[in-house]
């Protein structure tokens, strides 16, 4: 499906993980577009990641007293990803004026021991694009849950990344957490930095602000999150021509983080809800 607002158009595939498969603005493409025929998220320009984002290390945590196994992803192993939104087909509940409201409901099973349900809300205007995604805890128990968006940016050739944060979450061999250091150890973006000359990363950024940009040659992308994604998930690899910029309300592996670490995770109390809202703008320079 597609929607238009001004310069605006993007397009949609609410069966294929609530996945945004072109946006554009005065004709140029803000995010990377999709492939003609599709059938991975992971080749798409964005999609929600809910009830969590991100690695869970082996699959396994613990939870309130209980130990909780979830089944690797596949093409990630050992590792559970990103959770099962974006690998469900999403319900169209509105299509109107510039605006979708998506919905997906998801009983309790192996991918996740809880039920839930969530809602996402593309709506564009003028002033470019805003999406919301919430989750309710449709369970009779307390359960985790954390949100991202995962937005593939397109790049240029001489496009620059500017995204303030002094801290970065350095990995280990399995790509799991393992210390959080200055961004300097590892890229700091702060200043903007040309994507085409960065190294490969694949790391959660720390004490972020909320705002990114893509500085490309005559024009420009910003991104806004909500005060609640602390965390962003860069993800920059070379030569394919785009470059992630994930807003996520907690860190990678959050689930086995020590219960001293603030790492964004949130326990949902039965009809609690978690939201997390983000905005993408597009202006000449």
């Amino acid at each position: 499906m597609r929607i238009e607002s001004g310069d605006w158009g993007l397009s949609l595939r609410p069966d294929l993980g609530a996945s945004i498969t072109a946006l554009t603005w005065r004709g140029r493409d803000v995010l990377r577009p999709a492939p003609d025929v599709l059938d991975n998220p992971l080749a798409a320009g964005s999609f929600p990641l809910v009830p969590y984002a991100n690695r869970i290390d082996g699959g396994a945590f613990a939870f309130q007293g209980g130990d909780i196994r979830l089944p690797a992803t596949p093409g990630f192993e050992p590792h559970a990803l990103h959770g099962v939104g974006w690998r469900s087909r999403w319900g169209v509940l509105r299509a109107h004026d510039g605006a979708v409201d998506l919905a997906l409901a998801v009983e309790a099973g192996p991918e996740w021991p809880w039920a839930w349900t969530a809602s996402h809300r593309l709506r564009l205007s003028e002033a470019g694009l805003e999406m919301s995604l919430t989750i309710t805890n449709e369970d009779r128990a307390p359960m985790p849950a954390g949100l991202g968006l995962h937005p593939y940016f397109a790049v240029e050739a001489a496009t620059r990344l500017r995204l303030p944060a002094s801290k970065v979450w350095l990995t280990d061999t399995r790509e799991i957490p393992d210390r959080l250091v200055p961004a300097s150890e590892l890229i700091d973006w702060s200043a903007g930095v040309a994507v085409a000359e960065a190294p490969f990363v694949d790391h959660a950024y720390a004490d972020w602000d909320g705002r990114a940009a893509l500085l490309h040659d005559g024009w420009r992308v910003d991104m806004s999150a909500a005060p609640n994604a602390r965390w962003a998930q860069v993800y920059a690899p070379r030569g394919e021509g785009f470059v992630c910029v994930e807003p996520v309300t907690h860190r990678p592996d959050a689930h086995n983080a020590p219960a001293s670490e603030d790492s964004g995770l949130t326990g949902l109390a039965p009809g609690g809800a978690l939201t997390l809202f983000a905005r993408i703008t597009a202006s000449e320079t």
